[in-house]
Parts: structure tokens; sequence; C-alpha cells
């Protein structure tokens, strides 16, 4: 029967030990961006550590390998447990100390994971296990431990628990080992009742963390956002946070702006009319990313438009801005309209399945800041829009900054252009975010600039249109490889660009 107890303790300390690598991961892709860096780096810390644990279980006495197990249970559940909202807070808070204590944390959790197996097999080997079976027991549950883990973060914890309380639940668990062995190997033990009272308050302290986390993450957003959240989710693909403040709405995408509800009309005129004043034949219309229905809202306003078909990843996103009255205003019901069909699938899988063909695409996704969104500014997305809009149809990137991102903005147009369509790059003020930038393309059309518009416009006349087209001696063409998927240069572009901006 002991046996077996510290067998199944085995399958529960890899999950929880797999829980919070994973947790690390997702909080700083979330927070820094750069997906691939981020797990890289964390795993090759989290993997170092766990051997200099191993290397460090070898110091403990045979006769003290149970108690040492429970003690390690209860500092891993601890400090792992409490690892995703002291990070969270951190980066709301003083964001600086954030990647230095990213992987002090992530070094001791996995420095207390790696002592625990070592223990464990020690325990076993002390039960006269033989060596083969308590290798292959061990290693078994091990693995199977992780598999389960892997499996329920993406798809039920991350999204449903959210990583703060997802932190608070392992951390328990790991508790729940120590107290288990506790009372399992009590009559072998020294020290039972002051073991007892620190794992009682250890779990009391996970316990008040789990019922308390919406709080602890309403309020480190509150810092990280200042203005009042009156919307917030963490899907199986992002973080969505809605803020307002007077007037002001705002959307947040892991926590970098979308848009605010005071100038998003001068961004989404200029994403939207200069392409669609040109195609007054124009009926149908791909829109890709665009989630909030803002983009959406632009189009519907010409008469000639006869079918929209948005395609967005999150049905969070498009049903937030569908459901919530506050966001369905600012898009003034656009999801609504008998016209429009919202498909929510990978952008990339829907265009490769699908044989539609659109009049023109406006193609509105996030920045290019992880390796995921930068394979829908690649060579091969662009090919397959291409095939999706006719020949003398248009298509709308937005590209970034031209001002603040060059090498990104030019690489994006390096793209479109190695696909065989002809550019015409742009750029436009938007208050909240500087100096912004566009890619109009086509296969075929020779085009030129709007001089009029036949809706009425906030931002857009002839002498912004022709100044949107005109680029200052401060945002000169740069001469860049395009983003190919096996490289993904984009992405690094990114990053170097917005690393000379940001503080």
């Amino acid at each position: 029967m002991t046996k077996r107890i510290l067998i199944l303790s085995v399958f529960v300390v890899a999950s929880c030990g797999l829980a919070y690598e994973l947790i690390a991961g997702a909080l700083s892709s979330y927070l820094l961006g750069d997906s691939v860096l981020q797990f890289s780096t964390i795993i090759g810390c989290y993997l170092f550590a766990m051997g200099v644990g191993a290397h460090f279980s070898k110091y403990v006495r045979d006769e003290d390998v149970l108690a040492r197990f429970i003690d390690i249970e209860l500092a891993v559940g601890l400090i792992g447990g409490l690892s995703a909202a002291i990070l969270f807070m951190t980066f709301s808070w003083m964001a600086a100390p954030f990647r230095t204590l990213l992987y002090v944390l992530v070094f001791m959790v996995g420095a207390l994971v790696g002592m625990e197996v070592p223990l464990v097999m020690r325990a076993l080997n002390e039960r006269q296990t033989a060596f083969n079976e308590l290798v292959s027991r061990v290693l078994t549950f091990d693995y199977l431990g992780a598999l389960a883990v892997s499996l329920l973060f993406p798809l039920v914890l991350a999204p449903h628990l959210g990583l703060v309380r997802t932190g608070f639940l392992f951390g328990m668990l790991n508790v729940a080992v120590g107290f288990w062995t506790l009372h399992a190997f009590r009559a072998e033990l020294t020290g039972v009742a002051g073991r007892a009272l620190r794992a009682g308050i250890v779990m009391l302290v996970l316990v008040a963390g789990f019922a308390l986390s919406d709080r602890m993450v309403q309020w480190g957003e509150h810092g990280l956002f200042g203005d009042e959240i009156v919307y917030a989710t963490t899907t199986p693909y992002q973080r969505l946070v809605i803020t307002r403040w007077r007037d002001d709405t705002r959307l947040y995408i892991n926590g970098n702006l979308q848009f605010s509800s005071r100038d998003e009309y001068r961004y989404h005129e200029a994403l939207v009319h200069p392409a669609l004043e040109r195609l007054p034949w124009a009926k149908r219309v791909l829109v890709l990313g665009g989630g909030d229905g803002l983009a959406l809202r632009e189009i519907l306003r010409y008469p000639n438009i006869e079918h929209v078909t948005v395609v967005d990843l999150d049905p969070a996103m498009t049903a937030a801005f569908t459901t919530r009255p506050e966001l369905a205003r600012l898009n003034h019901g656009a999801f609504s309209d008998r016209r429009v069909s919202v498909v929510n699938a990978d952008a990339a899988i829907w265009l490769q399945n699908s044989t539609a063909m659109f009049d023109a695409a406006i193609i509105d996704f996030p920045d290019p800041s992880s390796f995921a969104l930068g394979k829908l500014y690649s060579v091969p997305f662009y090919g397959m829009v291409k095939k999706h809009v006719a020949v003398n149809g248009l298509v709308v990137v937005q590209s970034t900054s031209p001002f603040f991102a060059p090498h990104a903005y030019w690489t994006i147009d390096a793209t479109l252009r190695a696909v065989g369509m002809k550019t015409y790059p742009y750029h436009a003020y938007v208050p909240s975010f500087g100096e912004w930038g566009f890619v109009l393309a086509s296969a075929q059309q020779d085009y030129t600039p709007p001089t009029r518009y036949r809706l009425p416009l906030r931002f857009l006349n002839e002498a912004t249109t022709r100044e949107m087209f005109a680029f200052p001696p401060d945002m000169p063409k740069l001469e860049m490889a395009p983003n190919r998927l096996n490289t993904q240069s984009l992405v690094h572009e990114f990053e170097q660009d917005w690393r000379q901006v940001i503080r």
C-alpha cells in the first residue's frame, strides 16, 4: 500500500511540475510577447534547475528521505502556487524586476521539482522494490502526469480557471501530496505535528489565494491599465481586457492596446475607405481578424456590399462585441447585420479549405509580436489571400508603425510584393498609437488614392488622403527581405524595432 501511495505521488507531482512550467511560459508570453523565446528560455532554465535539484538530492540522508520529500512538497506547493500571482502583480506594479523574478522563481521551482523523483525512488528502493520495477513504474507515472496536465492546461485550466487560479490549484495538489505522505508514513516520521501545522498553514494560504484570485487579477490589471476594467476574460488564445475612463473605452489583448474609442475612427477609416472607395462594384468582402467589428462597421456603410465574411480566431472576442451592449454600440451592431457571416477559425487554415472569392480583403491582425502571429504576415499566407481576391480587387493590411517599427513595416510591404502583388504603402496619425501604417495591394489593378469619398467621414478627405500616401524624409522606404515561414524574420525585426522605442 505504501508503495502505491508513493507511485501515485509521482503522478501528481509530475503534473504539478509541468503545470508551473506551462504557467510561467504562458504568462511571460502574454506579458512580454515572443512566445518561442519565452517558452524556450523557461524550459531551458527549468530543466537545468531540475538537474541541479536532482544532484543535491544525494545529500539527503537515507533516514530523512520521506521527511525531506514532505518538506519539498510544501515548499514547491507554496512557491509554485504563488508564482503566477507574484509575477502578474510584479509586472503590473513594478515591471522592471519582472524578468529577473521570473527566472528566479522558475529556477527555484525547477530545483525543488528535480529533487522529488530521486527521493521517491530512494524511498521505494528502501522498501525493497526491484530496480527494474522501480524505474519503470516511476517513469511511467511521471510521464503520464505530464501528459495529463499538457492536455488539461490549454483545453480546460487556462481558459476556464485562468493562470493565477491554476497556479493556486496545483500548489494545493502539491500540499495534498505532502499531507497524504505525512499521514501514510506517520509511524516512520518524527515531528509529525509540526509538519502537519506547516502544511495546514500553506494550504490555507493557497485556498485563500484561489478564492481571491479574481480580485488579485483585477487589482493587478488596474495597476497595469489604470482605468476601470469593464470586461476581462482569458481564452485559449489570449487575454482580453476592456477598460473605460469617462467616454474612452479601450481594448487590450495580452496587455497590448488594440484601440481607443476616442480615435479608433481614424484607424478604421484609413484601413477601409481608401480601398472600398475605389471598388464601387465590390459586393463581397473578406475581413481577417477584426473581431471587434469596427472595420466591419465601416465596410457595411457601403450600399453595394452584399456579404462580408469575418474570420477571427477567438469566439470570445466576436461574442463580446456582439452581445455586450457597450461594445456593440461601438461597432453599431455590425455583427447582427444579415449581410455578415462570422467564422471563428485560424485564418490560415480557413483560407486553405475555403473556395470562396472576394472583391476585397481587409486584414486587421494584431502586430506580429510572436511567431504564431508572424505566420499571418508571411509569403505563404499572402499567397493564399491572393488566390481568394479578384484580380482587380484590393487587399489592405494593417502593418504596424512605419515610424517606430520601420524595418517591420517595410518587411510586410516586401512580403506582399514577393507574392506578385503591386503595393501602395500609406500611413495615418492615430493619437493613441502615433504614426501608424497600412499597405494596400492588388494583383493587377493600378491604384490611385481617392480624391473624394461617397460617404461622410470624420477623418478622411482629399487632403488627408494625399498626405497618407506621401512619406516624409524621416520615414524613408527601406529595402527589406520578405517574411518567409521558415525564418519569420518579421518577428525579429518587429521586436528589435520596438525595443528601441519602449523603455
